[in-house]
């Protein structure tokens, strides 16, 4: 099954024609607004280097269930 979905809101100009497959290991400043020096300060930080690392951190993931949790207890 094919699925289509339109990214370029949440990407870099350099990165809207790039396969989703090949967005998890483009680094963090592919995502719109965050820059160079924000993706150097969450390597720093984190060892974050790329979207799936964001995307797999553990403070991230906490965060993002303590939202859901939040949510679904109300």
């Amino acid at each position: 099954m094919s699925i289509s979905v339109n990214l370029d809101d949440v990407l870099d100009k350099a990165y809207e024609s790039s396969a989703l497959a090949d967005l998890a290991t483009a680094p963090v400043a592919a995502l719109a607004g965050v820059s160079e020096a924000d993706g150097e300060a969450l390597q720093k930080a984190f060892n974050i280097k790329t979207i799936a690392d964001l995307a797999g951190n553990k403070y991230v993931r906490a965060a993002q269930a303590i939202v859901e949790l939040s949510r679904i207890s109300k």
